[in-house]
């Protein structure tokens, strides 16, 4: 597992502001149900949308179908933010990771994801592995994961703060 180092940007921090522990983030992360993914479509346009993600091992991870359009632009640029938090001004914390999504194909790790995410979402998140994929319903999906380049951290209300955390 990668630690990464903490600044506090003091351009955008209350004077006293200090940056939150490592742990403490990943804590976040792990409880956060909802994420908003960023991937760029073929001709450069953003597309954005919600989706349930999984923190494990010091990675994000997300699925989705192989012809949906996160999937066919992640096959053209892999390179991914994934944001979380709340849309209140001054509360709460929000937080984006920056990284590259690797696709998850090992049927083991699969199994150990597909039980992560029952045990966080329920029952409706239930997946059968299959040929490197998670089944659900109507298909297969693929499962991605993120291991982040940079995450940063915005502390909303007193005190504001915005961290970077690098991973080397």
């Amino acid at each position: 597992m990668r630690t990464p180092r903490a600044e506090l940007d003091p351009r955008y921090s209350s004077e006293g502001a200090v940056p939150p522990d490592w742990a403490e983030t990943e804590a976040l992360l792990a409880a956060s149900e909802l994420f908003w993914i960023s991937t760029v479509r073929p001709d450069g346009r953003p597309h954005v949308t919600p989706l349930p993600a999984v923190w494990q091992d010091g990675a994000l991870h997300f699925c989705t179908g192989p012809q949906e359009r996160k999937a066919r632009n992640l096959a053209d640029n892999p390179h991914v933010a994934l944001t979380t938090g709340t849309n209140i001004w001054n509360k709460g914390y929000d937080l984006v990771v920056e990284g590259v999504a690797a696709r998850v194909t090992d049927d083991g790790r699969l199994r150990q994801l597909a039980a992560a995410w029952e045990a966080k979402y329920g029952g409706f998140w239930h997946f059968e592995v299959r040929n490197g994929c998670f089944h659900h319903g109507p298909g297969d999906a693929f499962v991605f994961s993120v291991a982040p380049d940079t995450v940063f951290g915005f502390g909303k209300g007193e005190p504001f703060s915005q961290t970077r955390w690098r991973f080397e």
